[in-house]
């Protein structure tokens, strides 16, 4: 009788150690990343895993010399050089170029969980300590590189987004929107900034973008979840996994839309005047599922997220279930790849890059971390149409690549992109520590 219990166990642990490697081996694509791409990706069944896929590039940043590989007809050089993990950028009227220096706040938990996230923020270049600041560049010759450079404002809280409406600069820090007065030309801000609304900070997901309604009598404010897929309780997400919409007058807030796991870039599509975010989605259900997006958002749109993802999809790992969300999860306007980590949004309203790059958006992949192989690590345009939407019938564009080496080592990782005052893309290298300025070649020159 015992000899049959022991076989019995033995099977039993078998089984569950067979099933275990089944659910936490790594998972590989079995699609291009291109076929999760456009207004209609390919969606796949799920391949649930225990363990994430773990796929990320060692940070060895560039050589002497090196730098990214532009589109055909476009070329690029450093705008700027030698920052702290540059994030996000701001261009003011005057034309200065504010760059938030900025990291994740310290987290919370210590452990073997802990331990593991601070290993894996260090091997992608994202493990030191968060500078806390805004600083200044200023190109006063029209040479295409910032020759003056200034601390614009420090002490700040893992600082995002900015944006300036009337002569106030407000700024997204993780966990607060502030905003403090500016004059033209003020190359530094030392007054204690205006705290206008809290909200959640820290968390899985730090990063807060920011912009200006139309007409500038609100603002945006992105803030992502604090989890993959809700697994710490409801409660904690509480004004989070969404876009605000806050109201400085009367330092008042509230949730514009929801759904949304971490939306990060924000910003106004010229034609229409919406507003545009670009989210990354959930992990561990393979490596090409689901895609990362860009998309309209409109007040009280709800994109599913834990329960759903592209409009409906449910997601099993999620309990409770909401059945009732599953015909109200709006779907996103265009895919951009599984796991790309698609920080970056900005419209091509005043750039000059040729008829080509004239009416669309450019999106900062800032690459995956998490997918075989390796995806994003680019700076990708996408067309429009006259409608304000995609170009259904157009393909994406790669206007800067070569961040990944031969070995599949990061020497880059692109995330905010803006115009600057001459019409040119600036790109926020944060493991370069570069802004990279992408601009026309003249007329005749096949370099």
């Amino acid at each position: 009788m015992r000899k049959h219990v022991l076989i019995v166990l033995a099977i039993i642990l078998v089984l569950a150690g067979g099933a275990f490697w089944y659910l936490s081996r790594p998972d590989e694509a079995r699609l291009p990343v291109e076929a999760v791409m456009g207004p209609r990706p390919e969606i796949t069944p799920p391949r649930r895993q225990w363990l994430p896929t773990i796929g990320i590039a060692k940070a060895v940043g560039w050589s002497a010399g090196e730098k990214p590989a532009a589109a055909p007809g476009l070329q690029v050089a450093a705008f700027a050089s030698g920052l702290d993990h540059p994030r996000w950028m701001y261009r003011l009227p005057n034309g200065d170029v504010l760059v938030a220096e900025s990291n994740s706040p310290p987290r919370e938990g210590g452990g073997i969980t802990g331990w593991v996230m601070k290993k894996l923020m260090g091997r992608a270049g994202a493990g030191t300590p968060s500078a806390n600041r805004i600083t200044l560049l200023r190109d006063g010759d029209g040479d295409g590189v910032a020759e003056t450079r200034s601390a614009f404002m420090t002490g700040l809280n893992s600082p995002f987004g900015m944006a300036l409406v009337g002569d106030w600069l407000y700024v997204a820090n993780t966990d607060a929107l502030v905003r403090v007065k500016y004059a033209e030309g003020a190359t530094r801000i030392d007054a204690k900034p205006e705290v206008v609304v809290t909200y959640p900070g820290g968390g899985n997901h730090w990063t807060r973008g920011l912009v200006a309604a139309p007409g500038g009598r609100t603002l945006y404010v992105s803030v992502g979840s604090a989890s993959n897929i809700g697994e710490n309780g409801m409660d904690v997400e509480r004004n989070r996994a969404g876009i605000l919409e806050v109201f400085p007058d009367t330092k008042y807030k509230r949730l514009f839309a929801a759904g949304l796991r971490n939306p990060v870039g924000l910003a106004i599509e010229p034609q229409s005047n919406r507003l545009w975010t670009v989210v990354n989605e959930r992990d561990m259900l393979g490596s090409d599922l689901p895609p990362d997006y860009m998309t309209a958002v409109d007040l009280g749109d709800n994109f599913g997220w834990p329960w759903y993802y592209w409009g409906g999809w449910p997601d099993a790992r999620v309990e409770p279930r909401n059945p009732g969300l599953q015909e109200y999860s709006k779907r996103p306007d265009y895919a951009l790849g599984a796991h790309t980590a698609s920080l970056g949004l900005t419209f091509a309203a005043d750039a000059k890059l040729g008829a080509r790059f004239a009416n669309g958006a450019f999106v900062g992949q800032h690459g995956s971390w998490n997918r075989k192989p390796a995806a994003g690590y680019k700076v990708l345009y996408v067309p429009f149409a006259a409608n304000g939407f995609p170009d259904a019938q157009a393909k994406p564009i790669d206007v800067l690549t070569g961040f990944l080496d031969g070995e599949g080592q990061a020497k880059g990782r692109p995330v905010g992109v803006i115009t600057d005052k001459a019409g040119a893309l600036l790109v926020a290298d944060d493991v370069g520590n570069v802004i990279w300025r992408v601009s026309a070649r003249a007329a005749g020159d096949q370099r």
